[in-house]
């Protein structure tokens, strides 16, 4: 097998159209608003440069090959193609997961310990925590590319052998990812919670104000991911395991109208 055949484009000319122009807009809407971030904030602080550019790289990665195939007449996309894309997809998210969870430790530092800020979060500090953010999204990225790059594809099946354990496995390591930052998540603005009882209702309203820029991507990056990846296997059926496999890995692809 050496390549896929891409099922879920609209099939009608008028409406491929119509899907082309929307993704498109999409497309450079969100990859232009994430550039404007980066030359605004850049020389003020590379963290939020840092996450523009991650989302800027995650839109990359899927949108222009579904942009150039919504008025392509034949859709296939070849098996190292989606491959690549496995890989880069949940390397660019897991970095931007981890980077979330840097971003609520730093506004934790701040609010509790504003004092000591400065030789907390040092540029010793923020080059070690910047490095587990791109090691943690490495070796997610690279467990999810392990568990595909060796089964065995073949038409008209997606997998020539039984692929539901691995599909399971697959969608548990990106739970686990999840569950571990969201954990950390909660403890941060726990304390940033229980430090700001003392505090004037005013000075908790700015300092809360500051978090919600934060609190909003994070719920919204984090929820769906979670929702697929926490269901109990018991309530998966094959039809589900399949699309979460997919939904999981990251391969926007179907081998077979059967699922």
């Amino acid at each position: 097998m050496t390549e896929l055949i891409l099922l879920g484009m609209l099939q009608k000319p008028e409406m491929q159209k119509t899907q082309f122009v929307v993704l498109l807009f999409v497309y450079l809407v969100t990859v232009g608003g994430n550039m404007l971030i980066m030359t605004a904030i850049t020389t003020s602080h590379s963290l939020l440069a840092l996450l523009s550019f991650l989302d800027s790289c995650f839109s990359s990665v899927v949108a222009p090959k579904m942009i150039v195939d919504s008025l392509s007449e034949r859709k296939t996309f070849s098996y190292e193609g989606c491959m690549a894309q496995l890989f880069a997809e949940h390397f660019f998210a897991g970095v931007e997961v981890f980077a979330l969870t840097v971003m609520a430790y730093n506004r934790c530092v701040a609010i509790c310990n504003p004092p000591h800020y400065v030789t907390i979060m040092s540029q010793q500090t923020w080059r070690q925590l910047m490095g587990l953010a791109w090691d943690g999204g490495f070796l997610h990225s690279m467990i999810q590319f392990l568990f595909m790059f060796w089964l065995p594809f073949c038409s008209p099946k997606l997998a020539c052998i039984e692929a539901h354990i691995p599909g399971l496995l697959v969608i548990a390591n990106s739970g686990m990812s999840c569950i571990v930052n969201v954990s950390l998540l909660i403890i941060y603005y726990g304390v940033i919670l229980c430090s700001l009882k003392p505090h004037s209702s005013e000075g908790r309203r700015k300092a809360l104000s500051t978090c919600g820029a934060h609190i909003t991507p994070v719920f919204f990056f984090f929820v769906p991911c979670i929702f697929i990846s926490t269901r109990p296997p018991a309530t998966f059926s094959d039809k589900m395991v399949v699309n979460g496999f997919q939904i999981a890995t990251g391969c926007k692809w179907q081998m077979s109208e059967e699922f």
